[in-house]
């Protein structure tokens, strides 16, 4: 964690830098409550203003997460082109509800307000990589790709 830290100057601008990249660090995608108190004593802050900064972005979690996390979008654009139904389809494929981590550890389905990817609605990221105009088709061969890498 330390060498993490010292990528940035001990400034509170570099926060959420310095979440994500120990969130990044940990294979189950979350923040451990050390990484916290890593970081507010780095910046020689109260570690509640590191967890009220980590618990106001969605980005970042204070509990296990699988290797690879799914937002899909939930946006009144996205609504009103299908969203509900193929969350549903991808909650039934993954066997999981909203929330949730696969059995394997392989993913967490969790849903973002929007991801400002309003052109190709509806939509959904895996870890960084967004994919759009979504259908049942779409979503399976997502799924397909990301564990296809990891073999």
């Amino acid at each position: 964690m330390k060498e993490l830290l010292e990528r940035y100057p001990a400034s509170a601008e570099h926060m959420l830098d310095m979440l994500h990249d120990l969130q990044d660090a940990e294979p189950k995608n979350y923040l451990r409550p050390e990484a916290l108190q890593a970081v507010a004593d780095y910046l020689s802050v109260p570690v509640s203003d590191v967890v009220s900064t980590a618990t106001f972005y969605t980005m970042y979690s204070l509990k296990p997460r699988g290797k690879h996390v799914i937002r899909f979008c939930e946006s009144p654009p996205c609504q009103l082109v299908g969203a509900e139904s193929l969350i549903e389809i991808l909650s039934e494929l993954l066997g999981v509800a909203v929330g949730e981590t696969t059995a394997d550890g392989a993913f967490t389905l969790e849903t973002a307000s929007c991801l400002g990817v309003c052109g190709v609605a509806p939509a959904m990221m895996i870890d960084a990589e967004v994919y759009g105009n979504l259908t049942k088709e779409r979503i399976v061969e997502a799924i397909n790709a990301v564990r296809g890498s990891n073999a």
